[in-house]
């Protein structure tokens, strides 16, 4: 007995008009998960070795090598510009003040983590979307197998056929993409966040020594 297969466009076709706004959806959730992973790739987030190399500078008491050596890795290097922050309260000529110090660094933080996060909104909300509209589109499509019923004098399977065929499709597009969406947002924020308990862990160090080499 011979199975029925389907291209990927005829697959399409069975879905209905509610496959649009998911062929949009999954374009959009693939596009933001490239952008972010492309972006993640371009800059490095560890941190552990800038905070020895500063750690250091501090030691000696030479901010403004510690200033040089972050300056020229704050372009792809997002711990540099927190840590170049931070250096520069003690360089500003003032009392080093450890509360200024810490919402100075808070506040670079933040836009860091930011930049980090962009598109992460869109990646929850397609996450929503996209099974809502599958189930959307089962329901159009449940609707149509019962319409096919109502208006032929005799049932069988091909009559209800494609109406099933625009409930299952689409249901499982919706879900395909949810998923995408979901992976990706879970990995990228587990990412950021592994990253932000970095900053905030090496920033209370170097505040604190900071503060005792100050006092000496």
């Amino acid at each position: 007995m011979e199975t029925a297969s389907f291209s990927l466009l005829e697959l399409f076709k069975l879905g209905g008009v509610v496959m649009w706004p998911l062929l949009v959806f999954s374009i959009a959730a693939v596009a933001i998960t490239i952008e972010r992973a492309v972006f993640f790739f371009q800059h490095n987030l560890d941190i552990d070795d800038l905070s020895v190399n500063v750690s250091d500078y501090i030691d000696k008491n030479d901010y403004s090598g510690a200033a040089e050596y972050l300056s020229g890795l704050t372009d792809k290097r997002m711990g540099a510009r927190i840590l170049l922050s931070l250096i520069k309260q003690k360089k500003s000529g003032k009392t080093f003040e450890e509360h200024r110090a810490e919402r100075t660094v808070q506040t670079e933080a933040s836009d860091c983590i930011n930049s980090l996060e962009n598109g992460f909104n869109f990646l929850t909300a397609l996450g929503s979307l996209s099974p809502l509209t599958g189930f959307l589109g089962t329901v159009t499509g449940m609707i149509g197998a019962f319409r096919s019923i109502a208006e032929a004098t005799e049932v069988n399977a091909q009559i209800v056929a494609n109406g099933i065929y625009e409930a299952l499709i689409t249901t499982v597009f919706g879900l395909v993409i949810a998923i995408i969406a979901m992976i990706s947002h879970s990995v990228f924020s587990h990412i950021v966040e592994k990253f932000a308990s970095k900053v905030e862990g090496v920033c209370t160090k170097l505040i604190s020594q900071i503060s005792e080499t100050h006092h000496k």
